[in-house]
């Protein structure tokens, strides 16, 4: 299973008999590792790699918030609460000068901002936030999103 999953990751999109071939298994054999991988909760589901710049009506975010640990719970069961909300694409528990990190994504700044002053915010436990807005995607997923400079970008000199 370990080959399968290093293929799905390192590998272009393929059929599940692409897949087959390449690891030299039959289709019932890579179904069977397949079903596996779902039962055991490694394989949570297939998304596309979609270049950021086909809608512009989205907004991205990147959300830094502190938060107070619960007595019981630690930093799990509020970090659980709020990966639930629609809006959170991402949340990651991290070391250093915040506890949480989020990405997040609305159809205007103003969703954003009214997702973390009305939502967010809100919560108990919730002690700071800090919003990073995404301005331009370079790289996604490991993917290059191909933007090339025109050169009449750049300056002929600076001053």
């Amino acid at each position: 299973m370990e080959k399968l999953l290093k293929l799905m990751l390192d590998g272009e999109a393929l059929s599940t008999e692409q897949m087959g071939k390449i690891l030299g298994l039959n289709k019932d054999e890579l179904d069977a590792q397949m079903a596996k991988l779902k039962a055991e909760g490694i394989l949570l589901g297939w998304r596309p790699v979609i270049n950021p710049d086909y809608d512009d009506s989205i907004v991205h975010a990147a959300i830094e918030l502190r938060i107070s640990p619960e007595r019981d719970g630690g930093f799990d069961r509020l970090a659980q609460r709020i990966s639930k909300f629609d809006q959170v694409d991402s949340c990651y528990l991290m070391s250093g000068a915040y506890d949480l990190l989020l990405f997040v994504r609305a159809s205007s700044l103003r969703g954003v901002a009214s997702f973390v002053y009305e939502k967010l915010a809100t919560i108990a436990g919730v002690t700071s936030t800090a919003t990073h807005f995404f301005l331009r995607t370079y790289k996604q997923q490991g993917y290059i999103i191909n933007k090339e400079p025109h050169s009449e970008d750049r300056l002929l000199y600076s001053p």
